[in-house]
């Protein structure tokens, strides 16, 4: 069985989370019986699916463009567990929406919206994971970024209108470039070239004021070797919760050359992102009486008169450019050498109520009399950063072996700065002062060497290991002089087994380190964490049923568990423990139900615990025993059930479920955020033309149409008191919630040239 196999498609859907307004108690456990019976409808029928209706795992094709990512992505020949999702089956519901919230029916997925609509910031979380766990690479580069680990997809508006395609390692997935995967790992192979050329016009319109447009070209081949191809995208929102607007502006470029045995690549993508902020959430209490509220910029003005500031917002810019040289050495070499660099910088902004003058290095001043040392502001909080390298692989593939050795070197250097652009009382300041100026810098080099062996007629040996090294450098006050080096040995193999031409089971084993990222810095000396990763599964492919079910173990040494606390910038931030683990089952199926009916369904159960877990509370150390790990739902369910009576013509109702999480490490109620579904309505149809339009795409997308009230994200907080009971400590603790929008709509049209 030849290790050359095609990605096999996964089918998935676009998500929505809502809510509008509180419900009366008895409508709203109606809404949430009619959704989840919708999941577990589907998961009754099916269980779903990583790939097309095909008749056996064999006999894939390979998309030239794919050589780009071969080195890091995986096949079914692989004893990785991952999902694909293609281009075609993003389109119905890309209308403007984030790639993360697009993901949202992918197996084992929760997403999450700041502005509550999807548009703007958005989270994602695998398997419980965290997005500065999940390792991103776009067309094999790294796009984590490099100090925090996240991945901002509201640098990179609608780059899901130039993706091909995208596949999603869960665990530790293989070997790949940037920051190490710990939950999954998440690779976007972006457009490919196209033979003939092409215009297109998109639009799209709904909610929240909402609205997308933008235009894709290409030139076709051009003397049988050239191409040039690009978009321009603008999306303007208001968003679900108060003020929680998005003005954001990208573009794509994209230039080829090709001949028989090279493919050449330049890409240069970026965006603009205005976002007014909205991570602050809300508490319980006003959960239930003014869902849409957003303290975000409030202050008092000398009425007395409570206001909000204008411009409370983040402005940040981000541009990439990647250089691609593909070869075909001979029948069974091909190398690829990409370079990359990425300029970012930006800055957000923030009315200050009565500041204090220590916080700027102000000197105390007399006003009339009175000492004056705090003031109202505002200021700017800046990020400037370049981030540059290299990446290379080779693939040998003769016989029975496949071989793969690659690696990269990547460097980050931050500068962080902020100014005051407006104080009522300025003492002896001046323009551009910077009231802190700190760098860092990150360099980052790793190889590693990969090998398939088809050891016998229906087994294959697969063998994966990884040298990472790993230098940062900091001097914040967030973080205090940091100079930290780490060498990590990252082995992995596996085993899989082809029963027949249907059948194939797969055994893995990968270990995987992970160094501190800049916000862990904050809480002290944080170490880095270690995992173990085993899974095991098994995957049966029919023209009409396939099927994909696996069990994982991941065993976690020093894991760094989200907290569900905030810092003064709304990042998450994170701890060690000692031991824990994540324990699941994952099964997702396709079953095709004649030729106009198809139900796709995944569910994913888990049992996530802190091993022995040690507390403060009320002044003492106290040891809690085996705790739930923060934001890690046992229940994770989504399903697809879709009608197409014509090629024309494409109807989808799409259902989550997700649920009970714990937003903090310690089993407190006041940290659960509670079990919800949602489901949503896509449409398409396309009206082909006779004119110089040569046909006319139309969707729909209703999200969350039983108007289900939905928290999908929050964090949690504790503090010592010892001023109520002076003499007592008393631990109290808090929490915060990001409600989601109710039902809402999006329709859009695609005009093709």
């Amino acid at each position: 069985m030849k290790l050359l196999y095609s990605i096999i498609h996964y089918k998935t859907v676009e998500p929505k989370s809502g809510v509008r307004r509180p419900k009366n108690y008895a409508i709203n456990n109606r809404v949430k019986t009619i959704s989840t019976t919708i999941v577990f409808l589907g998961l009754a029928l099916a269980m779903h699916s990583q790939e097309e209706s095909k008749d056996s795992l064999e006999n894939r094709k390979i998309i030239l463009d794919e050589v780009l990512v071969q080195a890091i992505r995986v096949t079914k020949e692989f004893p990785i567990t991952f999902s694909n999702l293609e281009n075609e089956e993003i389109a119905p519901r890309n209308l403007g929406q984030d790639i993360p919230i697009l993901m949202n029916y992918m197996p084992a997925v929760v997403t999450t919206s700041d502005a509550g609509s999807g548009v703007g910031y958005t989270g994602i979380r695998v398997r419980g994971s965290d997005a500065t766990r999940v390792n991103v690479t776009i067309n094999g580069i790294p796009y984590n970024d490099a100090e925090s680990q996240g991945t901002f997809w509201v640098n990179m508006p609608d780059f899901a209108s130039s993706t091909q395609s995208l596949q999603l390692q869960r665990g530790v997935g293989t070997s790949t470039n940037g920051a190490g995967a710990f939950g999954a790992s998440l690779n976007l192979l972006t457009d490919a070239f196209s033979e003939e050329a092409y215009g297109q016009i998109s639009t799209s319109m709904g909610s929240f004021n909402t609205l997308r447009n933008n235009v894709k070209f290409s030139t076709g081949i051009l003397n049988n070797h050239f191409e040039l191809s690009g978009r321009l995208s603008r999306i303007t929102s208001d968003g679900y919760i108060d003020r929680a607007s998005s003005e954001l502006d990208s573009y794509f470029l994209q230039g080829v050359y090709k001949d028989d045995n090279t493919l050449v690549k330049a890409l240069l993508f970026g965006g603009h992102e205005i976002t007014y902020q909205s991570w602050f959430g809300i508490d319980a209490e006003t959960l239930e009486t003014n869902r849409t509220f957003n303290p975000a910029g409030i202050f008092t003005d000398d009425n007395g008169n409570t206001q909000f500031y204008d411009k409370e917002e983040d402005n940040y810019k981000q541009d990439h450019f990647q250089l691609h040289w593909n070869e075909n050495i001979n029948e069974y070499w091909n190398t690829n050498l990409a370079l990359h660099y990425t300029k970012g910088r930006g800055y957000f902004e923030q009315f200050r109520e009565d500041d204090d003058f220590e916080t700027y290095s102000f000197e105390p001043i007399n006003v009339n009399g009175e000492e004056v040392n705090t003031t109202d502001l505002i200021r700017r909080r800046w990020l400037d950063n370049d981030f540059y390298g290299v990446v290379f692989s080779a693939i040998y593939d003769k016989g029975n072996l496949k071989l793969i050795p690659g690696g990269g070197y990547n460097v980050y250097e931050g500068d962080h700065f902020g100014e005051v652009i407006w104080a009522r009382f300025a003492t002896d300041s001046q323009i551009r002062d910077r009231y802190y100026d700190d760098n860092s810098r990150k360099t980052d080099l790793n190889v590693y060497v990969k090998a398939n062996y088809q050891l016998a007629q229906k087994w294959s040996l697969f063998g994966d290991l990884q040298y990472r090294g790993v230098a940062y450098q900091a001097n914040g006050e967030d973080t205090g002089l940091v100079d930290d080096t780490f060498n990590f040995f990252n082995p992995k193999a596996g085993v899989t087994f082809d029963l027949n031409r249907n059948n194939n089971l797969y055994f893995s084993y990968a270990r995987a380190n992970r160094e501190p990222n800049r916000n862990d810095y904050e809480n002290g000396n944080p170490k880095p964490e270690r995992l173990n990763d085993f899974e095991l599964g098994w995957r049966y492919v029919s023209p009409d049923f396939q099927v994909n079910t696996n069990v994982y173990y991941m065993r976690y040494k020093d894991q760094l568990v989200l907290t569900g606390e905030l810092n003064d910038v709304g990042a998450p931030l994170r701890a060690n423990v000692g031991d824990s683990y994540r324990l699941g089952l994952e099964v997702d199926a396709n079953v095709d139900l004649g030729d106009k009916w198809s139900i796709r369904s995944n569910i994913a159960l888990s049992d996530n615990k802190n091993i022995d877990f040690v507390f403060q509370r009320d002044g003492e150390l106290q040891n809690l025993g085996d705790t739930r790990i923060a934001y890690s739902p046992q229940v994770v369910a989504g399903n697809i059930l879709s009608f197409q009576p014509n090629q024309k013509l494409q109807l989808s109702l799409l259902s989550k479920f997700v649920g009970k999480q714990y937003m903090g490490n310690i089993d407190s109620e006041v940290s659960v955020l509670d079990s919800y579904s949602q489901t949503d309505f896509n449409v398409q149809y396309e009206l082909q033309t006779n004119s110089f339009i040569k046909s006319i795409v139309l969707s729909g997308l209703v999200n969350n149409i039983f108007d289900a009230d939905i928290v999908s994200n929050g964090y949690f907080f504790t503090f010592d008191d010892d001023f109520t009971n002076p003499g007592t400590v008393t631990t109290i603790e808090g929490a915060g919630f990001y409600p989601q929008a109710g039902i809402n709509f999006l329709v859009g049209a695609t005009f093709n040239f």
